[in-house]
Parts: structure tokens; sequence; C-alpha cells
């Protein structure tokens, strides 16, 4: 099993579409990149901690390769915006891919030279060292899952649904 630690904006977005992903085995979102001890949904929000929020996607290389993994995460999110993922503006919607490994840095490197054919501006993705990962609260897990009806759900999350169908359809889930 592998895990790669991506932001991409709000954490709802990228898990719902990892939740439903072949050879996914678990997706927990949580907050990093920063320097607060014990942030929380609240003071990340704030923008005052420094902090991402991320999502930590743990997967099966046998099931999905890791340049799948990487190449939805560049479809899901605009990689090119500084700190900002549509309405979500600030520090904590910031384009990240946390590395623990020199390998995984390599791959994040070389899945940003790989996308960047496919936007017309430059990729402001932030490729760090995985410092301390800080699960979010309980209410954020799988949070599409449990509130597919919510506003945010189907006016934001649906439509990245729909463009994970379209382009990646034989590596989700029915």
């Amino acid at each position: 099993m592998k895990t790669f630690v991506l932001g991409g904006g709000c954490f709802w977005c990228l898990d719902a579409v990892y939740q439903k992903t072949k050879g996914v085995t678990a997706v927990v979102s949580g907050y990093t990149g920063g320097h607060d001890p014990y942030p929380d949904y609240y003071s990340v929000c704030s923008g005052t901690t420094g902090h991402a929020e991320v999502v930590a996607v743990t997967f099966d290389e046998e099931i999905i390769p890791a340049e799948v993994i990487l190449d939805m995460f560049f479809a899901l999110h605009d990689p090119t915006t500084l700190n900002r993922q549509g309405y979500d503006v600030g520090t904590q919607y910031r384009s990240s891919m946390f590395y623990e490994t020199t390998e995984e840095k390599i791959l994040f490197e070389e899945a940003i030279d790989r996308n960047q054919a496919l936007w017309s501006h430059p990729i402001v993705t932030e490729v760090s060292r995985l410092p301390r990962f800080h699960v979010a609260e309980e209410f954020h897990q799988d949070y599409y899952g449990k509130h597919p009806e919510q506003g945010y759900c189907q006016v934001i999350i649906n439509p990245k649904l729909a463009k994970a169908r379209k382009y990646y359809s034989a590596w989700l889930n029915a």
C-alpha cells in the first residue's frame, strides 16, 4: 500500500472522488503544512495556521498505478491558481503535494511535468516534505458520502465527480 497526501482546495472534493476509486483502501481528510500544533477546522479556515486542507489517499498499486492517482488529482482541481479553488480562497486551499520519500517527491514532480501540457498557465502546486498530518474532525470524513444532498455537494462536488467519470471511468467503482 502507498499513501499520498494531496491538497486541492476543499478536502471534501478530493475525498468524494477518491472514495469511489478502485484500489483506494482509505481516504482521510486532514490538515498539514502549517505551524499550529493543534489545528482544527475553524483555525485552519481562518488562514492563520499555515495548514492546507488535504486528503491522505491510501491505495494498492497492484490495482491502480500511482500515476493515475496523481493525474486524477490534477484533473480534479485547478493547479494553476495560487491559494484558491473556485470560491475557496486562502492558503488553506492551496494546491499541494506532501512527500515522505525521495521517490514520492520524484513522482510528484513528474506528475506536474506530465500534466502541465493540459493547462495554459503554469502549475503552482507546492511540493513539500510531509510534516505531521493532523486528522480532521469526524464530521469531515467521507462528507459527500454522508451528505450528498447538501448544497455544496450538489453545486461543487457533483461536477467534479462528473469530470472524474468522464476521464477516469475505468478506475471508478460504479
